[in-house]
């Protein structure tokens, strides 16, 4: 089931919604897991059990673990904690691409593989279907295992509230990857105030506005594109624009819709995304860029692996493997590998100190017109830089193949012509669509409305008197639930309508 559905939005979440809300609190971790598996096992039902299965087993694992902690039992009981998911994920996300790849090198031109495994019926090994969100609950029990093991976090004593955190709907099937121990406390016990869920369904709303109606509207024109049998470099350049927005409006607007689902239910979930459009650097990007699939590397590879404490080889290898594994994580495809790999050399190469990473001014050192204008021309350049680097790395993303991936970067510069009148008309045709991307791919909307929210919607301003204050706050409330209302209508309107909605998320 999908948040960007009219089965989601009318029938599913008001229902569980309702249902959370007259129950005690004693009742609503139940409510939330129920209502979770129902949401999961409502596209897939057999791999439900899949994860249902992993939860209880680290359960158990985890409670006998915290007791042993200091053995050689308990640290052989944490690496089979630890195993047991990661096989999961190789075997259902991994193993038919390798195997076809060995295939492929053996010459055989074998394309389906039929056998009967127990639980799950018939499984074409060549063909497994991906359990959707895999990736994300097994990071998510991993990180628990392992904070459990450091004693960084006591092991759950309540196989329900565990798996209430590890099945939540909010964060399931698209993160963001929530970290136990930033639930712990909520899980005992949370309050949801009027301001919250307030709050969370605005929140929702705009992220749900995202994914609607500018990724999926994105998503249109990269279909017209894709579906072309010549092209131009500036139809190439729009094409690696609009793959780059359709992914971040997906992401982005899923991520703000887990968030505003989670204030609803109590819970805070962590940002997953802070702007990375405007970054000047791609560390700076992969810092607000999937924050928390970059927070969970580096606690639990990179740091452990040494970090950057250790050598230069090491340090190089240790840079590799992180991006490499980060690669791998988002798909099974050799394009995924060099996706990860061309982040991570770039990465290595701005932290060689090339001179691409930002650098620090000296607030003593006197600054001329022209070295103002010099910083103004770095910045500009930076700027270029990162998004060259980061709209070719999303077409190696998106490409179903390598080939395809070469191809499209090839049509930045090598295609037919530069622009012809098909161009001209597409992009004439999509410029809105395009404009409101690169607008809203910046701070300026969430600046503006912070304005207007601190000039309206607050109680700070001292110098008027308390009834103008009032009637302030009402007009400005009235405006948000008016905004937030014709939001939801188009995007039910944009979805009743059956337009494209696709799901990006399926190789993850």
């Amino acid at each position: 089931m999908l948040f960007s559905s009219i089965t989601f939005l009318y029938f599913f979440l008001p229902v569980v919604l309702l249902l959370y809300g007259v129950v005690p609190k004693q009742a609503k971790n139940f409510i939330l897991c129920i209502a979770s598996c129902l949401f999961y096992a409502w596209g897939e039902p057999i791999y439900l059990f899949l994860m249902l299965i992993q939860i209880v087993i680290a359960y158990g694992l985890t409670q006998i673990m915290e007791k042993k902690r200091d053995t050689k039992a308990g640290k052989v009981i944490f690496i089979l904690a630890v195993l047991i998911p990661f096989a999961s994920l190789f075997f259902f996300k991994y193993f038919s691409f390798l195997f076809r790849e060995l295939l492929g090198i053996a010459g055989s031109s074998m394309k389906t593989l039929v056998v009967d495994v127990p639980f799950l019926g018939k499984l074409d090994l060549l063909n497994i279907v991906l359990p959707v969100g895999i990736s994300f609950y097994t990071f998510q029990l991993v990180s628990y295992i392992v904070d459990v093991w450091r004693g960084e976090t006591a092991a759950q004593k309540s196989l329900l509230k565990l798996a209430t955190y590890i099945t939540m709907f909010p964060q399931l099937i698209a993160g963001p990857i929530v970290r136990y121990k930033g639930t712990d406390k909520a899980l005992d016990d949370r309050e949801t105030h009027v301001k919250d869920y307030a709050d969370g369904i605005v929140r929702f709303a705009i992220g749900l506005g995202k994914k609607v109606l500018i990724a999926n509207t994105l998503g249109d024109f990269v279909q017209e594109i894709s579906g072309m049998s010549g092209n131009s470099i500036a139809l190439a350049w729009a094409y690696a624009l609009a793959v780059t927005m359709q992914i971040y409006f997906d992401f982005s607007g899923y991520s703000d819709m887990a968030i505003g689902l989670g204030a609803m239910l109590g819970f805070t979930f962590p940002e997953n995304f802070n702007y990375p459009l405007i970054s000047g650097s791609l560390t700076e990007f992969w810092r607000r860029w999937h924050m928390t699939l970059g927070s969970w590397f580096r606690d639990y590879v990179y740091i452990p692996l040494g970090g950057n404490r250790v050598g230069i080889v090491k340090w190089i290898r240790n840079i590799l493997i992180v991006w490499m594994l980060t690669g791998i994580w988002h798909g099974a495809g050799w394009n995924f590998v060099v996706w990860g790999l061309f982040f991570g050399v770039l990465l290595m190469v701005e932290k060689l100190g090339a001179g691409i990473h930002e650098n620090k001014d000296d607030l003593t050192q006197k600054k001329s017109f022209a070295s103002v204008l010099w910083k103004g021309i770095m910045c500009c350049g930076r700027h270029v830089y990162v998004l060259v680097a980061v709209l070719i790395s999303f077409l190696i993303f998106n490409g179903m193949t390598m080939e395809e991936s070469w191809q499209d970067i090839q049509n930045l510069v090598c295609a037919p012509i530069w622009m012809d009148e098909l161009s001209v008309y597409m992009l004439r045709n999509r410029a809105g669509i395009l404009l409101v991307a690169i607008v809203g791919a910046t701070p300026l909307p969430k600046r503006l409305w912070e304005k207007l929210t601190l000039r309206f919607g607050t109680e700070a301003m001292c110098e008027v008197d308390s009834k103008t204050v009032t009637m302030s706050m009402i007009v400005f409330r009235m405006i948000q639930i008016i905004m937030v209302a014709i939001l939801l209508l188009l995007c039910t309107a944009y979805l009743v309508d059956g337009s494209f909605n696709p799901f990006l998320y399926f190789r993850f």
